[in-house]
C-alpha cells in the first residue's frame, strides 16, 4: 500500500462501522459522569430551574453522588450507551462512503473534501439519533425533588409522545444540525494532524511506503484525537448550549421556556452575556477531550484488528 488518505480506505465501510460502535460504547461508559455534569452546568442560569448550583465540577460531581448516588452519575446511561453506539457507528459508516464517493475522481481528499465528507455523515447521523439525545437530556436534568419525574427511558419516550406528541422528539434539531459542523472541524482536523504525523514519521524513519497501521500507536491517536476534539469544542460549543436549552422538558403548566433558538440567544445574551454562550466548557473539555483519545485509540485499533482478520481469513 502506497498511502492512507484518510482513516480507511473506501472497501472497509462495515469495519468503519463497527469499530466506530465500540469506539462510542467505550467512549460513553468512561466518560458519562462528566457528561451529567456538564449538562446540567449548561442549563442552569441562576433564574428559573430544577438543578442545583454547583460551584465547580469537582462539587457538582461530589454532590450529585451524595445525593442521587451512582444513579444520579449515571443518569441517562442508557439512552447514551445506544445513541452514542449508533451514533459513532453511523457516523463512520456515512463518512467513509462520502470519502469514497468524493475519491472517485481524485487520488487525494482536500481539507475541504474531509469537511464536506463530515458534514454529510454529521447531518445525517442528527437525523437519525436526535431523540434518543433529547430523552438522555432529560433524564440527565432530573432530580430527586423533580415533579413527576420520568421512571428510565422507555417511560420517558412514551410520556413525551403522551404529552407533547412526536414531533418533541426532534426538539433541538435545528441546532443539532448546525453542531454538524463540530463533528466536521473536528474530523477534518484529525484528518489533516494524521496526515502531517504520518508524513513526519514515514521521513523520520525513511520508509516512505510504509502504512499509517505501521507508523502510528495509541498515543499518536490519543494526541491527534485530544487535539482535533479541541479545536471542534473551542468553535462551536455555543450550539451545544442551544441545543440543551430547546431540549428541557415543559414545565408542569406544558409551557416550553424557550420558544426555539433565536429565543434562546437573545435570552441568554440579555441576562448573562457572552459567558452565557460557553457556560460548563470547563467541565465539557475535561469530559470530550480525554473521551476523543479514547474514542480513536479503539476505533483505530479495532479497525486495524479487523482489517488484520479479514486478510489473515
Amino acid at each position: 500500500m502506497k498511502k492512507m488518505a484518510g482513516l480507511a480506505s473506501a472497501d472497509w465501510q462495515w469495519e468503519n462501522a463497527t469499530a466506530g460502535a465500540v469506539a462510542g460504547l467505550a467512549t460513553v461508559t468512561f466518560s458519562h459522569p462528566l457528561d451529567v455534569v456538564r449538562t446540567r452546568f449548561q442549563v442552569y442560569d441562576g433564574r428559573i430551574s430544577n438543578v442545583p448550583a454547583y460551584r465547580n465540577t469537582p462539587h457538582a460531581l461530589f454532590t450529585i453522588a451524595r445525593t442521587e448516588g451512582l444513579r444520579g452519575l449515571y443518569a441517562g446511561f442508557y439512552p447514551a450507551v445506544l445513541g452514542s453506539t449508533i451514533s459513532w457507528g453511523l457516523y463512520f459508516f456515512f463518512y467513509s462512503k462520502a470519502k469514497q464517493r468524493y475519491l472517485r475522481s481524485r487520488k487525494e481528499l482536500s481539507p475541504g473534501l474531509h469537511l464536506a465528507s463530515a458534514a454529510e455523515a454529521g447531518a445525517l447521523v442528527s437525523l437519525c439519533t436526535n431523540p434518543l439525545w433529547l430523552v438522555k437530556t432529560r433524564l440527565q436534568l432530573q432530580t430527586p425533588n423533580q415533579i413527576r419525574p420520568y421512571t428510565g427511558f422507555h417511560d420517558a419516550v412514551r410520556t413525551i409522545m403522551k404529552e407533547e406528541g412526536w414531533r418533541a422528539l426532534y426538539k433541538g434539531l435545528m441546532p443539532g444540525l448546525f453542531l454538524v459542523t463540530h463533528g466536521a472541524i473536528q474530523f477534518t482536523a484529525y484528518e489533516e494532524f494524521r496526515k502531517v504525523l504520518v508524513s513526519s514519521k514515514a521521513q523520520e524513519n525513511e520508509n516512505t511506503l510504509a502504512s499509517a497501521a505501521d507508523l502510528l500507536d495509541s498515543v499518536d491517536y490519543a494526541t491527534l484525537g485530544a487535539s482535533s476534539k479541541l479545536a471542534a469544542i473551542l468553535t462551536t460549543y455555543p450550539f451545544q448550549v442551544y441545543l440543551l436549552f430547546e431540549q428541557q422538558r415543559p414545565s408542569t403548566t406544558g409551557v416550553p421556556r424557550y420558544m426555539d433558538s433565536w429565543h434562546v440567544v437573545k435570552e441568554t445574551a440579555r441576562f448573562e452575556g457572552i459567558q452565557g454562550f460557553y457556560r460548563g466548557i470547563t467541565a465539557n473539555m475535561l469530559k470530550n477531550v480525554p473521551a476523543a483519545s479514547i474514542t480513536f485509540i479503539v476505533y483505530e485499533n479495532v479497525l486495524n484488528l479487523l482489517k488484520l482478520s479479514r486478510r489473515e481469513y
